[in-house]
C-alpha cells in the first residue's frame, strides 16, 4: 500500500462533492476551526468505500502511516476518513499502537476527532482483555497526560464495554479527575458514568451519592441523566 496513492484516491473521491455553502456552515459549526469540503457523513463514507475496502489486507504500520498523512492534509473530511478506517480495520492494531493513536489525538484536537480516536481505542484494549487484564495500565498513563484531550480518552474508553467494563477503573479515573475545570473532562466524566448505568443503574446511583461532593455539578448532572428511568425498569 502506497500512502501517497490512497491519498490521492480519497481526494479524488471526496473533491467533486465539494459544497462550499455546506463547508462553510460545517466550519460554522466547529467554531472555525478547520476548514471543509462540505461533504455530509453519509456521502463522505460512501464516497471512499471502494478505497477504504482496498485497505484490507493493510498492516497495521501502513494504517498509521496513512492516518498521519490524512491528518496532515487541511479539510476535515480526511481526518474522518482516517478515523473510519482506523474503526474499520481495528482488529490489525493492538495496545503497542495505542501510544501513536493518543499521539494523533494531540494535533487537530476537538470532540470529534478524539471521540472518534476513543473509539478505536477502546475497540483495541477491549478486544485484548481475554488475553491481558492489565492491557488498560496503558489508560492509567494517559489519564496522568498534561494534554487533557489525552485525559478524555482514558476517562471515555470503556464506553459501551458494559460487562467488560472495570467498573473500579471508572470510579477511579472519574474521582482522579473530578477537580477539573475543563469543560471536556467534565462531560466526559458524566458520560462515562452515565453509558455504564445503562448495565447497572443502581451501582451509579451508589457511586454518585457518595462521590458527589467531589463531582462537578456538569459531572453529576449528566452521570444522572436516565438514572430514575433505568432503576425503575429494573425494579
Amino acid at each position: 500500500m502506497k500512502t501517497s496513492a490512497v491519498c490521492h484516491a480519497l481526494q479524488a473521491a471526496l473533491e467533486p462533492l465539494a459544497d462550499p455553502a455546506r463547508a462553510e456552515g460545517m466550519s460554522a459549526y466547529m467554531k472555525g476551526k478547520f476548514s471543509y469540503i462540505g461533504v455530509p457523513t453519509p456521502q463522505r463514507r460512501a464516497a471512499t468505500l471502494p478505497v477504504v475496502r482496498e485497505l484490507k489486507s493493510a498492516a497495521s504500520h501502513e494504517l498509521l502511516a496513512l492516518a498521519d498523512a490524512l491528518w496532515a492534509m487541511e479539510e476535515r473530511e480526511y481526518q474522518y476518513t482516517a478515523i473510519d478506517i482506523l474503526a474499520r480495520y481495528s482488529r490489525s492494531l493492538s495496545s503497542k499502537e495505542v501510544g501513536h493513536l493518543l499521539t494523533v489525538a494531540q494535533h487537530k484536537s476537538w470532540w470529534d476527532s478524539v471521540d472518534g480516536l476513543a473509539g478505536t481505542v477502546g475497540d483495541i484494549l477491549r478486544r485484548q482483555l481475554a488475553a491481558d487484564r492489565k492491557v488498560q495500565t496503558v489508560m492509567d498513563k494517559a489519564l496522568e497526560h498534561p494534554d487533557f484531550w489525552v485525559r478524555r480518552i482514558a476517562m471515555i474508553h470503556q464506553l459501551g464495554w458494559r460487562e467488560d467494563t472495570d467498573v473500579d477503573r471508572l470510579f477511579r479515573y472519574a474521582k482522579r479527575l473530578a477537580h477539573e475545570k475543563e469543560f471536556f473532562i467534565r462531560k466526559a466524566i458524566g458520560w462515562a458514568l452515565r453509558d455504564y448505568a445503562w448495565h447497572d443503574a443502581e451501582r451509579i446511583a451508589a457511586f454518585l451519592a457518595e462521590a458527589k461532593d467531589q463531582l462537578s455539578p456538569l459531572s453529576y448532572r449528566e452521570a444522572g441523566k436516565n438514572l430514575a428511568r433505568l432503576q425503575s425498569l429494573a425494579g
